[in-house]
């Protein structure tokens, strides 16, 4: 009858050196890294995160809708993930910059769209002619949204969530920052249908709230 084998215990020191370097890569030193890998590291990373916030933001400034939607900061992360990659970086590594690149390229357009209206936005008030609670079939609260007109009356194809709670009432006076120029939408609205606010791109002065 034939003995099994035990697995030699002098491979288990080797298996756990190739795991450590797979999943740390370069990165598994005492001390201080080598100046031209941090200078690297740093210049890979700077451009990426250019590419991936400064696309939006000249997007939305210029109204170029391909490139307000932040669709190139997927493709800057990857880059620097496939860069990692090459480079011989650690898993561990290659997937916290990718996770980062991921959360960053979903928030940069909602940031590009609020930089752009902090810079060049106006103010236009409008008046609240009903209030929806914002619940769902089942019940559940989502959030209250307000149905508007312009100070002349005319309603908007607009409901605005910003402003909008349930101490709001028809009648009142709600403000919106909006972009006179037209290529980032305003704050804090939902849209129903195609854009009737057309007034407030055209260079229109924003109005004052009723007393």
């Amino acid at each position: 009858m034939r003995r099994r084998r035990r697995p030699s215990t002098h491979a288990e020191p080797h298996l756990m050196a190739h795991l450590r370097t797979t999943v740390w890569g370069p990165a598994e030193f005492v001390g201080l890294p080598p100046a031209r890998l941090l200078g690297e590291g740093i210049l890979a990373g700077s451009l990426c995160t250019a590419g991936i916030v400064g696309t939006p933001v000249l997007g939305a400034w210029t109204g170029r809708p391909s490139l307000a939607d932040g669709v190139a900061g997927p493709v800057c992360a990857a880059a620097l993930a496939l860069y990692l990659s090459c480079i011989g970086a650690g898993r561990a590594l290659i997937a916290v910059t990718a996770l980062l690149g991921v959360c960053l390229v979903l928030h940069a357009p909602q940031a590009a769209a609020g930089a752009v209206l902090a810079e060049r936005g106006r103010v236009q008030y409008v008046v609240v002619t009903s209030v929806d609670d914002g619940r769902a079939a089942g019940g559940r609260h989502t959030r209250y949204l307000c149905s508007v007109t312009d100070r002349g009356g005319v309603p908007l194809t607009i409901r605005i969530w910003r402003g909008c709670g349930q101490a709001t009432r028809p009648g009142d006076a709600l403000a919106v920052v909006y972009d006179p120029e037209g290529r980032v939408p305003p704050r804090g609205v939902r849209r129903k249908g195609p854009d009737r606010c057309a007034t407030w791109h055209r260079g229109s002065r924003p109005s004052s709230p009723r007393p």
